[in-house]
């Protein structure tokens, strides 16, 4: 089976929590989405809210994948710039897959769903996100069309001693 992908879905307390669990999940199963495990859904609780509000204020889009029994199995928010010198571009954050959907290609199917939402954004000529060095993620987004533009040695610390780097991605769409 495939995802089904849903751009804007109407934020309901069923998406909400769905969302809650599935980045609970995926960060205690080692995934780089801005915790370290353990962790629980209180604790992220916090930044879930702030991507809702720029939401609301029309400053961030959700993308999400449902599965074949209608959870919430993956998600992406395109965040606009608000800069406007860089309107052209949005940034790609919180990608994740819950991992019981790891392996099946569901992320290649994210990160499509989230190309296609993007070119059907008045002017966004290209897709930037960053990822958490060491953990073979920007191979993972250079196979699927995304561009390595920048790296900051040591800018992530995971735990002492435990420092990663910050890789910038791209991913031109014109």
């Amino acid at each position: 089976m495939s995802l089904t992908f849903t751009l804007d879905p109407a934020v309901t307390p069923a998406l909400r929590d769905g969302i809650l669990d599935l980045w609970t999940d995926v960060s205690n199963a080692g995934g780089s989405v801005g915790f370290v495990p353990p962790v629980t859904a209180e604790t992220i609780r916090p930044e879930l809210v702030r991507h809702m509000v720029a939401m609301a204020e029309g400053r961030t889009r959700l993308l999400v994948g449902h599965d074949e029994d209608g959870r919430v199995a993956a998600t992406a928010f395109l965040a606009l710039n608000t800069h406007r010198l860089m309107t052209h571009w949005l940034w790609l954050y919180t990608v994740m897959v819950h991992p019981r959907h790891q392996g099946k290609g569901y992320g290649r199917d994210l990160l499509a769903a989230a190309q296609d939402a993007a070119c059907g954004l008045d002017g966004i000529e290209a897709i930037r996100l960053t990822c958490r060095g060491g953990l073979g993620l920007e191979r993972f987004y250079g196979s699927c069309g995304y561009k390595e533009v920048g790296r900051v040695p040591g800018a992530i610390r995971v735990a002492p001693g435990d420092d990663r780097d910050d890789v910038i991605m791209l991913l031109p769409l014109r």
